[in-house]
């Protein structure tokens, strides 16, 4: 299966008003509620949009802070017509929502291009720079791209693990015994990936499949009640990939780890490590190791070198690989 084009989401205008607190200072009615946000960023009313109206987004929403509003308020009051245009072509573009922060009272010209156009304007008691946060968390959760694909995810030591391999090849039996040794499951079999706005990979279950789990011979288990509420997590930022394959007798597998492997996800690389099972192996263990050696990696701690000095060899490190994951095959 190959990788498709992450999908576009978007959150409405009514979940944000209700998870970021806030209370109307202007609105027609409680249609703004389903106004869609698309755009993960965030305009601020002030120097920003009036100096560069060419990079000005109408699908992101605007904020307006103690700054924003002295400095705007200032230009009103010196009757600037540059100033006035600007905010008449924002306001026309119709963005979806203006949060006024720090119980600020916009002005009158403001208010009257938002009810000109049908921008809600939303009022916060919040210190700008802890709202901007807040909301910017809210919309980085719910719009960052993000993929649905055939793998489980565990955290082992806090680092997400993405575990893929051909179906029935075991990934779930190797993920509970994970969960057993106190590891936390996060899923199965199918793992929700999305991209932050620092470019890191989030895994999480999707919808409501979190916490269950199958195994073949048994069926669906409840992790949450069979290891406790501590067993689970809801995501996990994806550290690694471990793919799971049956032992191939003529083919060659790593085995000093003189060379970095990487796959692609969503434009991001992610370390990756293919182990080969047969019988008796305790992949288990194999995978803790894995996990515990990719973080001496990340610190420059990496093994190789230090081996091969203590052995007297000269052995050149191996140049990065990238590998393609089971998905794209």
């Amino acid at each position: 299966m190959m990788e498709g084009m992450p999908l576009s989401r978007s959150i409405k205008l009514g979940r944000i008003i209700k998870q970021m607190n806030v209370s109307c200072f202007w609105c027609w009615n409680d249609s703004y509620k389903e106004i869609e946000i698309e755009s993960q960023h965030i305009n601020r009313l002030g120097l920003d949009i009036i100096s560069s109206m060419s990079e000005f987004d109408p699908k992101c929403v605007l904020v307006m802070g103690e700054s924003e509003h002295v400095f705007t308020s200032s230009l009103e009051s010196l009757g600037l017509f540059r100033l006035e245009k600007v905010l008449e072509s924002v306001f026309s573009y119709k963005p979806p929502v203006l949060f006024v922060t720090r119980g600020i009272i916009p002005s009158d010209k403001i208010v009257g291009l938002s009810k000109k156009n049908g921008v809600p304007i939303f009022s916060s008691s919040e210190a700008t720079s802890r709202f901007v946060s807040d909301l910017s968390s809210l919309l980085d959760e719910s719009l960052a791209k993000r993929i649905t694909r055939s793998a489980g995810c565990i955290s082992i030591h806090g680092e997400g693990v993405l575990v893929t391999g051909e179906s029935g090849v075991g990934k779930s039996e190797v993920e509970l015994e994970l969960v057993r040794r106190g590891h936390k499951f996060v899923s199965d079999d199918v793992t929700e990936i999305r991209r932050n706005s620092l470019n890191n990979l989030l895994g999480a279950s999707p919808g409501n499949i979190s916490r269950y789990m199958e195994i073949r011979g048994i069926g669906i288990i409840d992790v949450q009640q069979l290891f406790g509420a501590n067993s689970i997590k809801s995501s996990e930022k994806i550290e690694m990939i471990i793919n799971l394959e049956d032992w191939k007798t003529q083919k060659k597998y790593e085995r000093l780890g003189d060379g970095e492997v990487y796959a692609e996800i969503m434009g991001v690389d992610i370390p990756y490590v293919n182990i080969p099972i047969r019988p008796g192996k305790n992949l288990a263990v194999v995978i803790e190791v894995a996990v515990m050696n990719n973080r001496l990696r990340k610190m420059g701690l990496g093994p190789f070198r230090r081996f091969a000095d203590g052995m007297g060899q000269n052995l050149e490190v191996k140049k990065t690989k990238r590998v393609k994951c089971i998905w794209e095959i």
